[in-house]
């Protein structure tokens, strides 16, 4: 692939060009990467105190007894977001929703049980073990690549 950058000062704002001789899925990358949002700050609080989350060290993020938890390494943070919002602000290529009440940041998993029918078992770098329910099941299988 070659890049080629020009500058012009009466350019408002950057305009992407992509030329090819057919749509590839390297191509379709592309423009889905450059076509999405930057990913948005997350502010978590715990202990009276607000902190900024970083995507990457994110566990896992879940519902319980009405607010949103997000499971890091040093600890768990409440998120003054719905789970619907917090999932479009996360990044789409690293998280996948597990159940109505879960997501979960694929890069910090450790293991994916698929001995149980319909179902499938996953185990967080922490040691955390959580369930894929059965409608989630094909979307994560997708992801993946089973």
């Amino acid at each position: 692939m070659q890049i080629e950058v020009k500058t012009d000062e009466s350019c408002k704002e950057p305009k992407v060009i992509i030329l090819t001789a057919q749509m590839t899925e390297e191509v379709q990358d592309i423009i889905r990467r450059l076509s999405e949002d930057t990913a948005k700050m997350l502010v978590g609080f715990r202990e009276e105190k607000a902190w900024i989350l970083q995507q990457d060290s994110i566990l896992r993020a879940y519902a319980a007894s009405g607010k949103v938890c997000v499971a890091m390494p040093e600890g768990e943070y409440t998120v003054r977001l719905r789970l619907y919002e917090l999932e479009e602000r996360l990044d789409k290529s690293c998280f996948v929703r597990i159940s109505n009440s879960e997501i979960i940041n694929l890069r910090r998993v450790k293991e994916f049980d698929l001995s149980f029918t319909g179902t499938i078992g996953v185990t967080l770098e922490d040691g955390t073990t959580t369930w894929v329910s059965r409608r989630y099941v094909t979307k994560i299988k997708k992801a993946l690549g089973l």
